[in-house]
């Protein structure tokens, strides 16, 4: 007999139906967002009739609540001018202006349905095939992103010419700019549509901005780690206070830390 399918779950509301097929990533994720729509219901944000999020998509007043909530309750320091001119100097090539890479790549997108682990396994053999290819078979790389790649580039032996950092997915752009590497990257690149193995054929450096000019700009970037380290922390404090079945989370019991 075959043994039912165990919900994922937030306070008994689920996060995916019996036949969903989901990835632990996938599940994480509604559980965050679940945990959130739950507290700004606590909070008096939500009415408590919001209906529970549908494939993990909330309705348009849950995400506005959400946004409120952590308004509210993510009090975030403004960096000191000490920690923006430390971060400029540890990190002063991502500020650089007019980089550019000349690069092709060969993608595997992740559509609805695909199985992630065997997309994975794919892309990864790739990578290895590729990395190990002798001096003068550098035609092998368009051969397979011609034969493989799901991104249109790919008839053209999955070329993306002259790249700058805005051309790019922010996700994209930090693997490629800001660094020296030529040649077939190491590691698989992760956007929003895939799993990508990229070559870097060319880069032009780019000039680097003195630190004023790119202040806001170092701020802006500080505020958005110090966001993300107290998002987490608000979320473990949220699942150490909730129920959560099928799903790992972080979860703490203290108050959170600013």
């Amino acid at each position: 007999m075959q043994e039912a399918l165990t919900l994922a779950a937030v306070n008994d509301v689920p996060l995916h139906r019996t036949d969903e097929t989901t990835d632990a990533d996938t599940l994480r994720q509604r559980a965050c967002t679940e945990l959130l729509r739950q507290a700004a219901i606590a909070a008096g944000l939500l009415g408590a009739d919001d209906p529970p999020p549908h494939e993990g998509a909330t309705s348009a007043a849950a995400t506005a609540a959400i946004e409120m909530l952590l308004e509210r309750d993510l009090q975030l320091p403004e960096p000191s001018e000490e920690a923006c001119r430390r971060h400029y100097a540890a990190h002063t090539t991502r500020y650089a202006v007019g980089e550019r890479v000349l690069a092709r790549h060969v993608l595997f997108a992740v559509t609805p349905g695909v199985n992630v682990v065997a997309l994975r396994q794919r892309a990864e053999a790739c990578l290895l095939d590729l990395r190990c290819q002798a001096p003068g078979e550098g035609e092998r790389f368009a051969d397979v992103a011609a034969q493989t790649s799901n991104c249109p580039s790919g008839a053209d032996g999955g070329a993306l010419g002259w790249l700058s950092a805005a051309d790019c997915a922010p996700e994209f752009a930090r693997e490629l700019f800001g660094l020296s590497e030529v040649g077939v990257l190491p590691r698989l690149v992760h956007s929003r549509f895939g799993l990508h193995v990229v070559e870097v054929l060319a880069r032009e450096p780019g000039r680097v901005p003195d630190f004023e000019t790119v202040r806001a700009a170092v701020g802006l970037a500080l505020r958005q780690q110090a966001f993300v380290t107290a998002l987490r922390q608000y979320l473990q404090l949220l699942a150490g206070q909730a129920c959560i079945e099928g799903v790992e989370l972080d979860t703490a019991s203290t108050p959170l830390v600013q």
